[in-house]
């Protein structure tokens, strides 16, 4: 899994000293370049008037000392003219940086929107009908009964597991409740896990509400404002994802290499509104509003980010295997990367009673793109001054589709749903959930 040497960045700078690679880049994603174009002259005046600011500033300086010298001499009308011409002097400035500063976060604006530019290796494609499967495990489609070919949501009524009615009647549509084994079948997989994991990822439990500079850091914000569940009261968001508070756990500090790669994960709940996605695979656990994920999340320099992408990746695809899941292995083109990913492999897991591969995990490699909106730097070992980590993630596992794809895939004939032996010891002593777990 290689990476490009260069570093992916929206610096301004970039505007000026690398403009046709950034243009090149955002073509790849499908990007209308014409607000780049406005980036470049918001950035060329905003530098220009900074210079005509610092100019001007100078001249004050100098008219004080000016000022002092004439009066110390006792030319009292020679000072006076020099104190009006530095105050006339330093009212115009003040104006002019007054528009620095309206220019200065006009071009902020433009860069949050701005996506990050895709690895060299992103496939190129426009869509998710253009990215390419890189493999596919354990998956036979002439494998699996009729047994199995029953929808998760028909199985969770029968076995009185899932009560998506009552979830509606408490919080409205998409809004699940698991019940009995079912609900011990949320908190199984997300310890699975975490214990999957603990060898090398130090387990954070962060807040579920995070401010707003929390969420622009990773991208969420402001492009996927209409997405996420706002709290004006306190001016807090629901974390969409423990991928937000994680990564701004060292927002506005200077690391060591040392520590780097630095690997975190939490468990945590989700809430997305799923924006546009009504009427869309709304069925079951196929989308939801609120949801419970496991994330591991890791800080590390530029020379060590491919390796890390490819450790996150292989530990979300132990855990389908260990629950003896198919799977597939996906690498999205540029066109269909997140706004925040330079390169991104998507973990899809077979459902049969749905018969759909269905998006169970998202290992990401961010490049600086979000460290450098949260401000996330590491002192190298060697040589003077700083750089900018990069970020990588992925979801371990993400419970709905996850668990979907258990109660189908290992649904027995007589309705009971076994359970993958990774499971057991967090079932207390079942091995199975039995057919008449439902209610009459």
């Amino acid at each position: 899994m290689k990476h490009a040497t260069v570093p992916f960045m929206l610096d301004p700078r970039r505007l000026r000293t690398d403009l046709e690679a950034v243009k090149a880049g955002l073509t790849r994603r499908g990007v209308d370049l014409s607000e780049i174009d406005r980036a470049v002259d918001l950035e060329a005046r905003e530098r220009e008037l900074r210079a005509v600011v610092e100019g001007m500033r100078a001249r004050v300086r100098s008219l004080s000392k000016e000022v002092g010298q004439a009066r110390r001499s006792g030319d009292l009308a020679a000072a006076e003219a020099k104190a009006d011409q530095s105050r006339a002097l330093g009212e115009e400035e003040r104006k002019i940086d007054s528009e620095v500063t309206r220019l200065a976060g006009e071009l902020r604006d433009v860069l949050l929107r701005t996506p990050n530019l895709p690895a060299d290796d992103a496939p190129d494609g426009a869509s998710e009908h253009d990215n390419v499967v890189v493999r596919t495990e354990g998956y036979d489609p002439d494998a699996y009964g009729d047994h199995q070919r029953t929808p998760h949501w028909d199985i969770g009524a029968q076995l009185g597991i899932l009560d998506l009615e009552r979830g509606a009647k408490l919080s409205g549509s998409m809004f699940p409740v698991f019940r009995k084994q079912g609900a011990t079948l949320v908190r199984a997989l997300c310890q699975l896990a975490l214990d999957r994991n603990a060898d090398a990822y130090e387990e954070i439990r962060p807040p579920s509400l995070v401010r707003t500079d929390t969420m622009v850091s990773t991208g969420h914000l402001p492009k996927f404002v209409d997405e996420g569940y706002h709290l004006e009261r306190d001016d807090l968001w629901a974390i969409p994802t423990a991928e937000v508070p994680l990564t701004s756990l060292a927002r506005d500090e200077i690391l060591a290499e040392a520590d780097l790669p630095m690997r975190l994960m939490a468990y945590t709940p989700c809430f997305r509104r799923e924006a546009g996605a009504a009427g869309r695979d709304t069925r079951g656990l196929l989308r939801v509003h609120e949801f419970d994920k496991v994330e591991i999340l890791a800080y590390a320099t530029p020379a060590q980010a491919a390796e890390v992408h490819a450790d996150i990746l292989a530990r979300a695809e132990g855990s389908l295997r260990a629950l003896g899941l198919a799977y597939r292995v996906v690498d999205l083109c540029a066109g269909d990367l997140g706004g925040s990913a330079a390169r991104t492999f998507d973990l899809e897991v077979y459902a049969p009673g749905c018969d759909m591969w269905l998006e169970a995990s998202s290992v990401s490699w961010f490049s600086d793109y979000q460290a450098r909106r949260a401000n996330i730097r590491y002192r190298p070992a060697e040589g003077s001054g700083t750089a900018v980590v990069h970020t990588l993630n992925g979801s371990a596992l993400a419970v709905p589709r996850v668990w979907a794809a258990v109660v189908e895939t290992h649904r027995r004939p007589d309705g009971s749903v076994a359970l993958p032996e990774a499971l057991w010891p967090y079932f207390r002593g079942a091995r199975s959930i039995p057919p008449n777990s439902a209610q009459p």
